[in-house]
């Protein structure tokens, strides 16, 4: 199942805390029910956006990796 994409933020090249910042602020401009796809390249992104969509409660709906190249989905649902 694929889900469907509303935003896509690309923050490859960005290093720590860019890749969270801008996942925070994108997810803030968001509706409920939008999914929001971060691409990033930080090793330490991975972990930090799966925090922040724990922290902001938000649904982690994937992660993947695909070489150095992280790839997440977080549905807002609040």
């Amino acid at each position: 199942m694929t889900a469907n994409i509303d935003k896509k933020l690309d923050t490859v090249g960005l290093f720590c805390p860019e890749p969270v910042f801008r996942t925070r602020l994108t997810l803030d401009e968001m509706e409920i029910g939008q999914t929001l796809e971060v691409v990033a390249d930080d090793p330490a992104a991975e972990s930090d956006i799966q925090s922040l969509a724990k922290h902001l409660e938000q649904e982690l709906v994937s992660s993947s990796k695909e070489g150095n190249t992280i790839r997440i989905l977080i549905k807002k649902i609040k």
